[in-house]
């Protein structure tokens, strides 16, 4: 197992997508776990979804930072603005950077390709810039980039669970290419510039302030409004749910080890570079999943107990961009860090409701 080489503490970290789903979790660890760091959240606040969820999520973080007497920074702005991003590398002299920026979602990446490209591929690799760029004039640089990948890297891949050795040249949409893209960059930054990197692979993340386009968030809405929601494949899709606060551990857990740099025989840098799946290597049907979020919308309140499901549910054919199956692997996560995720879906499914019938009044 890997000893944790670097600590927090003191250092100055840089988080994009701060106001998103992850990212505000992620920065409201940082800011009650470690003493004198300085955090700078960047986030563009785009309107993909409700921006007052992400206010919100700005809102806690400021309220969290004066609670706890922690150094927070939020900054509105894009990491596809170069000179914005280059001005906030030269200003703070980052020593971490956690980027979790990147435009999200399969579908979305069929009707909107160019904010893929302008997010996820054009930011990513200013990132990677100004990673390299840290260290002129001899500065120490940035000590690690750890970065968001995605379980859509497998593709059409047949063979579960997905590990992080099986081949990733198959991707089934245009989401999928880019964070592929992003893994084959940070390598080649990292082999060529030593820059300590590591890629994490997310699978369906879910929990309370999530993001309304993901199916329980979008589920739960329209079934408060007796509205019809859509199964495809005929309900025969198998998810690898992983509640938030899982994927955030795993995120803290690897940052405080950067891979070693070291030289091969040639001399030249080995690339410091690693990967990681995070799942909970428990896929779910789903049918099952529907019916295990109706039971906790129940429990909590927000539908009746008398709502039937079935009246409510239609199946249809499999849509372009999605695959049967994701399944994690997280063994390399759990031999290098001594961590699995461990929250049930049931569990997370429950957080959510009752997150949701507070944030909706249906405690009141």
């Amino acid at each position: 197992m890997l000893m944790p080489a670097l600590a927090l503490e003191g250092k100055k970290v840089l988080v994009t997508g701060a106001a998103g789903f992850i990212g505000a979790a992620f920065c409201s660890v940082l800011l009650q776990k470690h003493k004198g760091i300085r955090v700078t959240g960047l986030d563009s606040l785009t309107d993909y979804y409700d921006v007052t969820l992400k206010e919100d999520r700005l809102r806690m973080l400021d309220s969290l930072s004066v609670a706890e007497g922690a150094e927070w920074d939020f900054v509105k702005g894009s990491i596809a603005d170069n000179d914005l991003l280059r001005q906030l590398f030269e200003k703070n002299e980052f020593d971490i950077v956690v980027n979790l920026a990147a435009q999200a979602g399969v579908r979305y990446s069929i009707e909107n390709p160019q904010a893929y490209i302008d997010s996820n591929i054009i930011g990513f690799f200013n990132i990677l810039e100004c990673c390299r760029h840290s260290y002129d004039g001899g500065r120490r640089g940035v000590e690690h980039l750890v970065y968001a990948s995605s379980s859509s890297v497998y593709g059409a891949n047949s063979k579960v669970p997905y590990s992080t050795e099986d081949k990733t040249d198959s991707p089934v949409s245009l989401y999928a290419a880019t964070k592929k893209s992003n893994e084959l960059f940070a390598h080649a930054y990292s082999k060529l510039y030593s820059i300590p990197a590591t890629g994490l692979r997310f699978f369906t993340v879910y929990g309370p302030q999530g993001r309304p386009d993901m199916a329980y968030y979008s589920f739960t809405e329209k079934l408060r409004k007796g509205e019809i929601i859509t199964l495809f494949n005929y309900g025969n899709c198998y998810r690898d749910f992983t509640y938030v606060d899982d994927i955030v551990e795993g995120i803290c857990r690897v940052t405080h080890c950067p891979p070693e740099r070291g030289a091969g025989d040639d001399g030249l840098p080995l690339a410091p570079h690693r990967v990681y799946n995070i799942g909970g290597s428990n896929p779910v049907k789903l049918t099952d999943f529907a019916n295990i979020l109706c039971d906790e919308l129940k429990a909590a309140g927000v539908l009746p107990e008398s709502f039937d499901l079935a009246e409510h549910l239609t199946l249809a054919p499999m849509q372009p961009g999605d695959v049967e199956i994701t399944c994690a692997d997280s063994s390399g996560l759990e031999n290098d860090f001594g961590f699995r995720p461990q929250v049930s879906l049931k569990e997370g499914l429950g957080e959510f409701a009752r997150w949701y019938a507070k944030k909706t009044g249906v405690d009141r």
